[in-house]
Order: structure tokens, then sequence, then C-alpha cells
């Protein structure tokens, strides 16, 4: 039995839920896994064995402008470390749990082993700014091993920091056992017509999302057959989106759920998934509609491709090309025939290459290499 440390961020988001995901499968396997992190996360609501959580508390000694979070963070880790007889620390991101990671290593020795995996925005983001940039390498280099969620993201990590040590690719994954095709009929008639087809986009609504895109493809095929939008998910873009919807008057076609912690069976919903981002390290949402069935629509950027299988589990165009994403869309709405064979490939893809069982193994052996010295930097 190993004794596993995770840090992550408890909101939405796919880093969030990634890490949650492997902590109940780690957990099944009979490891004792400890999450650290300022909030529950949202996967882990209820009690599950061998699954404890530590919660960050942040002091508000009045001398601080603001409240230390990094210090209050490495502070538990060390903690937990010592008194839990941590094997093994799982950060997800490099900023700041890395970073964190590393300074209570500092407290509690080297034999607390170090693990690291990028997920994207600590790469193609913070590394922008230079103020950070020294850091994230920091962390990266004084890990005793680093994985990555996309080929795309070793290559992007690689050209930003010209770093030699070897990233490790580890794909994130689905549960099947939560994410397989099946339709609620009668959730489904609370939105839409047997004779209409659904579109989906799920994210957290930041610019490089291209909630816009969305829109403008729904409106487009609207104007031609019955058809319905429900966007899920909640963030900075969305009161412009809301706006935009009212503006074209589209509000009885367009539906917004807001925050969901399960969307398995409200994407299992979908006839179709858009996902236009310019940005997208790996496109967790992109596997969950393939598990669910659902074909996805997304740009030929980062490790979207690396999921989706342009002509057989879904299309990829490239960035901006509404009349592509149009076409495609329409085709796949209009085909039966063709979205039930894509529906079929996708759900192979997804419990095949990205399966939960398939992946955890890869990360528990390098927690084995790792703790018993076995791995080679």
């Amino acid at each position: 039995m190993l004794k596993i440390g995770i840090c992550c961020y408890p909101s939405l988001g796919g880093s969030g839920v990634v890490a949650s995901e492997l902590a109940k499968m780690m957990a099944e396997r009979g490891h004792q896994v400890h999450m650290i992190s300022f909030g529950m996360p949202f996967r882990l609501g209820k009690f599950y064995r061998n699954i404890f959580y530590h919660e960050v508390e942040v002091s508000d000694y009045y001398v601080f402008k603001y409240p230390p979070y990094d210090i209050s963070l490495a502070s538990k880790i060390a903690h937990v470390a010592k008194t839990q007889h941590l094997d093994v620390l799982h950060v997800h991101y490099a900023i700041p749990f890395a970073i964190c990671a590393w300074l209570a290593k500092q407290l509690v020795g080297p034999q607390l082993k170090l693990i690291t995996t990028l997920h994207g925005t600590d790469i193609t983001v913070l590394a922008q700014d230079e103020s950070l940039r020294d850091m994230i390498k920091l962390a990266i280099n004084q890990s005793d091993a680093v994985t990555a969620v996309s080929d795309d993201l070793i290559r992007e990590t690689i050209e930003q920091f010209g770093t030699k040590r070897p990233i490790h690719r580890v794909y994130n994954f689905i549960d099947n056992r939560y994410y397989y095709p099946r339709v609620n009929e009668s959730l489904r008639r609370e939105f839409a017509r047997n004779d209409e087809p659904i579109l989906m986009h799920v994210s957290n609504y930041r610019p490089v999302k291209r909630t816009h895109d969305v829109l403008e493809v729904f409106e487009r095929i609207r104007k031609e057959r019955p058809l319905k939008l429900l966007f899920v998910g909640e963030g900075p873009e969305l009161s412009k989106l809301t706006n935009a919807v009212m503006e074209r008057g589209l509000l009885e076609d367009v539906i917004f759920l807001g925050k969901q912690d399960d969307v398995s069976e409200i994407i299992a919903m979908a006839d179709v998934l858009l996902l236009p981002s310019e940005k997208e390290s790996f496109g967790l949402v992109a596997l969950e509609a393939m598990a669910c069935g659902v074909p996805v629509v997304g740009t030929n950027v980062g490790g979207i491709p690396e999921v989706v299988v342009h002509g057989k589990t879904g299309f990829l165009t490239e960035l901006g090309d509404l009349d592509e994403l149009t076409r495609y869309t329409r085709e796949l709405i209009t085909h039966q025939n063709i979205r039930q064979r894509f529906s079929e490939l996708a759900v192979e893809r997804a419990t095949t290459v990205f399966n939960a069982h398939k992946i955890a193994s890869e990360y528990e052996q390098l927690y084995r290499q790792v703790v018993q010295g076995d791995f080679q930097i």
C-alpha cells in the first residue's frame, strides 16, 4: 500500500476532475490517499474509503496585505506528509502546487517524492509572465518525475523552457462506469422535441473557449431547421454570451444550465458537442462526450487531435473557420447513420485508449518507480 498525497484545484476544471477521479481509483486499489486543498474537490463530496481530506487554512494576520496562501499550503503539505508518513506527493499544476510541495519537501526530507502533472495553463498562459517563468522551470526541474496530459503539451513545455529532462505523457481519462451512452428520455423532453437535435457546449467560459463561435454555428443551422443549444458551466464570458443570445432573440432555443457537478447524464442527451477552442492542452470534455457516444466538432489545436480522430469520432477544423464548423455540425445532425457510426467509434476509443483502469495503472507504476528509486530522471 502506498500513502499518496494529492494537491489540486478543488473547483470545476479538468485538472481537478482528473485528480479527484485518480484519487478514487487509487483508493479502490487499496492505497491511502490524502487530498490537500483549500476546499473539498467537487467530485469528492461524499465518503470514500481510503480517501482523507486536509483543508488548507490561510492566516488573516493583519500585517499581510494578501492572505499568504502559498505559505499556508506548503506548511499543510509538510504537516500531512510528516504525520501521515506520505510516500509520494502528486501535484496538479506547477504553480502553485509543485513549488509549495518542493518547499514542503525541504522540511520533510528527500524521502518524500514529488510528481508534477502539467495540465496546460502553467505552460500556455502563466509561462508568458516573465515573473513566473523561473518559478515554473524550478518546479519542473525539482520534481522527481513530471507528466503532461498530451504530447502537444510536452512539445510546448520543451519549447518554452528548453528542458532536457524527460516529461512523460499520461493522458487524462474517463471512468466508463459513469460516462457511457444512454439517454434519459424524460429529461431530454424537458429541453427539446423529438425532431429537435441538441447541440451542447461545456466549459469555464473564458475567451479562449470561443463560445460566440458556438452561438454563430447554432444560429446558422437554426435558420434551416428546429434545433436546441445547451450551454453548461459558468465563467467570465457567460454574461456576454447571455446578452448576445437575448439580442439575437434566441432565448427560446438556447438554454443555460449553469454549473453542474455531474455532467455525464447531461452530455449524453446531446447529438453533437462543440469545442471551438483556440487553446486546449487536452480537452477533457471532448473525451467525456465521446465516452457518452456524442461526436465532437472542434478545432485542430493543442491536444484535441490526440483525443478526437477526424472523420471517425468527430470532425476537426482550423481555428475560427465557422463555415467548416457549421458544415460538419450540420452533417452530423442531418445524417443519423453517420452520427451513429461516429458514436460507436467514439465510445470504442474513449473506453480503450483513455480507460480509467489503464491510466490509473500507468500512474501507479510511476508512483512505485519513484518511491523505490527505480525511476531515472
